[in-house]
């Protein structure tokens, strides 16, 4: 689980250093301008554009009253709740780097590519996902561990790497909301005061809808994609996998503890952990590294000599020291979301939406886009799940819906899109522990976009929304009381 806060709510803020809707749409334009003009127009990584938006954004709290103190809190508190990310962040490259030179990548590979064809592949990577990602309660252990193999399968396949990520991320994904070991199903429901399996049956209908149509497109896309493969190559990359490593059933032992540990109900990080040492050990006694060598691997990196250009580049990886650039692109974006959040940047917005609320599905559907663009703004899944929850809570009440309704909102719209955006922290992480940019998985990552997408047509037709009609009158109170209500 996160380590949280409590967000601020529009009462809270001072209202003398308190922005104006116009004024708070500043510093929010300028993000979008900064970030828009540094990657799209001059080709930057996301470090420079963010540190602009940090000192744009930190200079406008400074001209609302606010001092370094007060500035440096919300930075604090952005990276709280991104704490466990980052360390995540850090064990999962080192996880990867030994699990390759353990074999047990280099295995999923080998028998992956016996059993998968192209037309079946994605689908299949996708339907594999989410029962993995459902049975361990992680869409980012999924993608980091089962991920990584299965792109290396794809391409072994001719599948477009691109397309792959897509998949495992729309399974990965689907199966966390489903999951009562997630973390973030148990922070929408906790958030929003609701009970935990409540707020599970809530989303399930509009998962199954979205994730089945995101099947279906992978099943066009794999027929698409199903040329066919040139003569040799799925044995010439399988001669190089059992040339370079000892493939055995011994080299999945760092996926058995891993997964059985995730299944058993361990938090991801000590889990994670474990799968390193379980990597080490295998990388020792079964495929006859040395001691020193094998944890130079969880540091550094592989570079493998296969004899294959392919297989070589599928494996490479940077160990502990490459998540360098994913973390500091992290915490650069943590930082720029904890001063918006400090600042009452979010909170003036937020409320000017409360403010205007008319219907039941007006309000689950602004729910869904608040969800979305505090992803955007934060960079953090988390803040994206805790802020609307908090503002709205009393909003969903005083229009006679279930809680459930608030957790299932925030969490179809805000958990799976942040992998969207390329400077959201589930973003730089997918893209740095698969090799393929956000931008370019993006478009194939369909549960990303269905699964919003059905959250609001389910708002828009009134479909499993029950409830009850208040007045107008009743309706203005309730954006009132929302926005002077704090986390309970």
């Amino acid at each position: 689980m996160a380590r949280s806060f409590t967000p601020t709510t529009y009462e809270d803020i001072d209202p003398d250093r308190r922005p104006s809707l116009a004024a708070a749409l500043v510093p929010v334009l300028a993000v979008v301008a900064f970030l828009g003009v540094g990657s799209a127009v001059l080709g930057l990584d996301p470090h420079a554009p963010l540190l602009w938006s940090i000192a744009f954004v930190g200079a406008f709290g400074l001209r609302l009253g606010y001092d370094w103190d007060d500035l440096f809190d919300g930075i604090a508190n952005g990276l709280v709740m991104g704490l466990q990310a980052l360390l995540i962040i850090f064990t999962i490259y080192g996880l990867i780097a030994t699990w390759v030179s353990a074999g047990t990548i280099p295995g999923l590979m080998y028998f992956g590519l016996e059993t998968l064809t192209p037309a079946t592949f994605l689908p299949a990577a996708a339907v594999v996902a989410a029962v993995v990602a459902f049975a361990i309660g992680s869409s980012w252990t999924t993608v980091g561990t089962l991920g990584v193999a299965f792109v290396g399968i794809g391409a072994g396949l001719g599948v477009p790497d691109p397309m792959t990520v897509g998949a495992v991320l729309s399974g990965a994904y689907a199966g966390d909301k489903q999951s009562p070991l997630s973390d973030t199903t148990n922070l929408a429901a906790g958030v929003a005061n609701t009970d935990l399996y409540a707020h599970i049956r809530r989303m399930r209908t509009g998962t199954l809808i979205a994730f089945g149509l995101a099947v279906l497109g992978f099943l066009a896309l794999g027929l698409r994609a199903s040329g066919a493969i040139p003569a040799g190559r799925i044995a010439e990359i399988q001669g190089a996998l059992a040339g370079t490593y000892a493939i055995t059933l011994l080299a999945f032992v760092p996926l058995a503890v891993t997964f059985g540990l995730a299944l058993r109900g361990y938090a991801p990080l000590p889990t994670l952990v474990a799968g390193v040492f379980a990597g080490v050990l295998t990388t020792v006694f079964v495929q006859g590294a040395g001691f020193v060598a094998a944890w130079d691997t969880f540091m550094y990196g592989t570079a493998p000599e296969s004899g294959s250009e392919l297989v070589n580049e599928l494996l490479a990886t940077g160990g502990l020291t490459g998540s360098a650039w994913t973390i500091t692109v992290v915490v650069a974006a943590l930082s720029l979301g904890g001063i918006l959040e400090r600042t009452g940047v979010l909170a003036v917005i937020a409320h000017a939406f409360t403010s205007s609320v008319k219907s039941p599905g007006a309000l689950v559907a602004g729910t869904g886009v608040s969800a979305i663009v505090i992803n955007a703004l934060t960079a953090q899944q988390y803040m994206s799940i805790v802020l609307p929850s908090v503002t709205l809570r009393n909003t969903y009440e005083e229009f006679g819906m279930d809680t459930d309704q608030l957790s299932r909102a925030v969490e179809a719209a805000g958990t799976p899109t942040g992998a969207l955006f390329p400077w959201h922290a589930g973003a730089v992480y997918m893209a740095g522990v698969t090799g393929v940019p956000t931008l370019e998985y993006a478009p194939y990552y369909l549960f990303a976009f269905l699964s919003p997408l059905v959250l609001f047509a389910m708002a828009a037709t009134g479909y499993s929304l029950n409830a009850t009609p208040t007045d107008a009158g009743g309706v203005g109170a309730a954006a009132t009381t929302t926005a002077a209500t704090d986390d309970d």
